[in-house]
């Protein structure tokens, strides 16, 4: 089984809370919160954790918050290193609003990186990816690093026999899409898509279609776009299509990407292919949504949504 190495630059301590309504210029009083390790990268190695499966994250963290932040990621049994970044660790928080059922996101950017910062993270990287690793670098950028960072560093993991999946967005997903890096996977939810293309993809045969243009135009050997609730468009060089879950009630859309990659990457690394793997991302998908905070995908759960999620060629 591949080794597996999540990386994340700008983690968060998560906060997350419930109200009876969110109403502007008032005192809200929210339950007592949950509090979890975020950022995608340590979200991706928690479930794989929840999932049974084991990874190396790579983490940027500091001050107060950085050593709350890693006291929960050890409490959950992971194994966390320093990417060699100490900048205190940011906060964010959730808000679920009983009176409408909507969830308030609030997310903070995190600290300035120099050019100094960036070379350690780099070297720290390099040195920890073994051949045939999965590196799955994921989450926001913080401010001060550069959005080519992780692009850059595509093809020396490629050459040293490792691979990378990259969930992004914005500018880094622009690049990823005009400057073929080696990638392995890139991954995409469909409001990145069309900030990508500048076009609404009402359907499903609009993102498979950009899923391919992008894998044939060399971004990576593998493209995905999430369809919400509709699952997840995959095109790989032997198939492209949907992989379709089973329908569950929604109560947190928290994690349910972090989740997706994580049981992705698991599926890859134990020698399946690709769609197979998308099938269990997309249950995993499934998993995450139902549970509240950012609690993430169940193992239960997920190895029973497993065998309804359907395929449906496109």
């Amino acid at each position: 089984m591949s080794d597996i190495l999540t990386v994340t630059a700008n983690p968060a301590l998560d906060l997350s809370t419930e109200a009876p309504a969110v109403i502007p210029d008032r005192k809200l009083r929210c339950t007592a919160p949950l509090i979890h390790p975020g950022g995608g990268g340590v979200n991706i190695s928690r479930a794989i954790a929840n999932l049974g499966g084991t990874s190396r994250a790579l983490v940027a963290h500091g001050g107060s918050t950085g050593q709350e932040l890693i006291r929960l990621i050890q409490d959950e049994g992971l194994t966390v290193d320093s990417l060699g970044v100490d900048h205190p660790t940011r906060q964010s928080v959730s808000v679920l609003d009983h009176a409408t059922g909507l969830q308030y996101r609030f997310m903070m950017p995190g600290p300035d990186w120099t050019a100094g910062d960036a070379s350690r993270a780099r070297d720290t990287i390099l040195s920890a990816v073994a051949p045939g690793a999965l590196v799955i670098p994921s989450g926001s950028l913080p401010p001060g690093l550069s959005v080519d960072f992780f692009l850059e560093l595509a093809p020396q993991i490629a050459a040293t026999g490792g691979r990378m999946l990259m969930d992004t967005s914005g500018p880094a997903l622009n690049r990823a899409a005009e400057a073929p890096a080696g990638l392995f996977v890139l991954r995409m939810d469909t409001a990145e898509a069309e900030e990508l293309t500048g076009n609404r993809l009402t359907a499903l045969s609009d993102m498979a279609d950009l899923a391919t243009s992008l894998r044939l135009s060399g971004a990576a050997q593998i493209v995905m776009v999430a369809a919400g609730a509709q699952g997840t468009v995959i095109s790989s060089p032997d198939w492209c299509g949907l992989t379709r879950p089973p329908v569950v009630v929604p109560r947190s859309k928290i994690g349910a990407g972090d989740s997706f990659v994580a049981a992705f990457a698991m599926s890859v690394a134990r020698g399946e292919d690709p769609v197979t793997a998308c099938c269990w991302g997309t249950a995993a998908a499934a998993s995450a949504v139902q549970e509240e905070g950012t609690r993430l995908c169940q193992r239960r759960d997920v190895e029973r949504f497993f065998q309804e999620v359907e395929r449906v060629g496109l």
